[in-house]
């Protein structure tokens, strides 16, 4: 079964451009390195009512927004693989900087999940 990396985040309204282009150059490092799948999506519909939000998950203050992603690969073997080689992909590094990223990093959600139903 395959396997994916997953993650929620807030994202400032103000660097939502920087942030889609800071996401789709991530995305072109990790399908070349060998991702099946990279996907990043905006909140939408995010005032739940009787179920846990995102927003009050990472707690979004306002002007900010949520995204939804996830990673997906052929196995966790794979995932390990192909993160040990994006990791130390120059091209990644260089938008590493927290001080530079448009997101606060350290209210970032995430973790690996093994593909239980696909369907």
């Amino acid at each position: 079964m395959a396997y994916v990396d997953g993650y929620v985040l807030p994202v400032p309204i103000k660097n939502l451009a920087a942030y889609r282009r800071m996401a789709a150059k991530a995305g072109k490092i990790w399908r070349e390195h060998g991702a099946i799948q990279y996907c990043e999506c905006t909140g939408d519909d995010l005032k739940v009512k009787q179920l846990q939000p995102f927003p009050k998950m990472i707690k979004v203050k306002p002007g900010e927004t949520v995204f939804f992603s996830w990673i997906m690969y052929k196995s966790r073997a794979d995932r390990d693989r192909i993160n040990a080689k994006v990791m130390k992909d120059p091209r990644l590094m260089s938008m590493m900087d927290p001080k530079a990223m448009p997101f606060d990093w350290r209210r970032m959600c995430y973790g690996g999940f093994k593909v239980s139903v696909d369907a």
